[in-house]
């Protein structure tokens, strides 16, 4: 098969989908891997390397659509990439259609075959190649959470975990999954006081056990949130549906409940946000305030420390693309139901629920 790495374009998107490691690995099997000049640069990996691995470079990013089968990104095509988009092309990248009817619509016209990262699944309803970048964001919203309780940052003027004869900060994470888990290692980590909030008590069971002891846990629900929301001093909103798009969890009126300086970090907001205030945001200009709370919203938050994340994501990625390279989609998808998930749109028709209930529209069986 023939596969394009193309160069993230995206605003301050510095990861790449493919190692020189996984270049390597494509070649070995007879693959014919083009990445485009320079796309590895931003996370560390040179052209020269890729050329050892065996990969081709193309000079632009229209060279690597209209030489490869299958697409393999990091990000979802933004705007200026829709018309480089083929009939038939295989597209393996995060795409997020839940929370992007323009992306939606440019897929379906282009007849291409997308294959969602996000919704590949493992037998125990696990997300593989979610899993990666839900530990890099979750751990970085803490990092970056931390960061804007400065003062200067317009934050509460509060040190995260406290000094001697003072009380550490208080942190909400909403949420008990891969992004909240690992949000609240960081934040008990530094020393701060945890709560974490799920709906599933198996799992609030589990954190319960293996958290320790600076991490509550509470289960979800309007009235707790509500009363939790007014002392603690950051947010952190970690909820996935997968494939659809998150639900609201705090309202606009509910920001005047929190004190000023509150800052919230919506991890969720590639899937549509689960703070009804929150919207995407860039690394250039991550941050916003309302009604005096700090929101920040970056959609790519890994791609701030690319180095760690494209390692990790080519770690989780590679063995599904090495399947799909050497069966083909729809064979490799008809053995492996849990890759069969990852299928959204094909050939212009919407086959993921979660995207056809976003948007009211029809469902094709696969």
């Amino acid at each position: 098969m023939i596969i394009g790495v193309p160069k993230e374009i995206k605003n301050n998107e510095n990861r790449v989908a493919l190692t020189p490691a996984g270049a390597l690995e494509l070649t070995k099997r007879g693959h014919k891997v083009f990445v485009q000049k320079t796309a590895g640069e931003g996370s560390g990996f040179s052209d020269v390397e890729y050329k050892k691995a065996g990969a081709k470079m193309l000079p632009t990013i229209k060279d690597v659509y209209k030489k490869a089968e299958m697409i393999i990104k990091v990000k979802e095509p933004i705007k200026q990439e829709y018309s480089l988009v083929k009939k038939d092309q295989l597209l393996f990248t995060y795409f997020h259609f839940a929370s992007s009817r323009p992306l939606t619509n440019a897929m379906i016209k282009s007849k291409s075959v997308c294959l969602a990262y996000e919704t590949v699944t493992n037998p125990d309803g696990s997300l593989p190649l979610l899993i990666p970048m839900s530990e890099v964001a979750g751990r970085m919203a803490i990092q970056q959470g931390a960061k804007y309780l400065e003062k200067p940052m317009k934050g509460r003027g509060i040190l995260l975990g406290g000094v001697p004869g003072v009380p550490p900060a208080n942190v909400l994470i909403l949420g008990g999954g891969v992004v909240g888990t690992q949000a609240a290692k960081m934040a008990a980590g530094l020393g701060a006081n945890v709560t974490i909030m799920d709906i599933n008590l198996q799992r609030l069971r589990y954190l319960s056990d293996v958290m320790p002891a600076n991490v509550m846990t509470q289960y979800s629900n309007e009235y707790n949130i509500r009363k939790a929301i007014k002392y603690h001093d950051l947010i952190v909103g970690a909820v996935l549906i997968p494939g659809a798009k998150a639900p609201h969890l705090i309202t606009r009126e509910m920001l005047q409940d929190m004190n000023k300086g509150t800052v919230l970090v919506d991890v969720a907001v590639d899937q549509g946000g689960c703070i009804e205030t929150c919207k995407p945001t860039t690394h250039a200009k991550p941050i916003y305030i309302i009604d005096d709370i700090v929101h920040y919203c970056v959609a790519n938050m890994p791609g701030a420390v690319p180095y760690t994340s494209t390692i990790a994501l080519t770690n989780a990625t590679l063995p599904y693309a090495i399947k799909l390279a050497d069966q083909g989609w729809q064979k490799a998808t008809e053995d492996d139901a849990g890759l069969k998930e990852g299928l959204n749109v094909i050939n212009g028709h919407v086959v993921h629920k979660g995207v056809s209930d976003a948007f009211n529209m029809k469902l094709q069986e696969i």
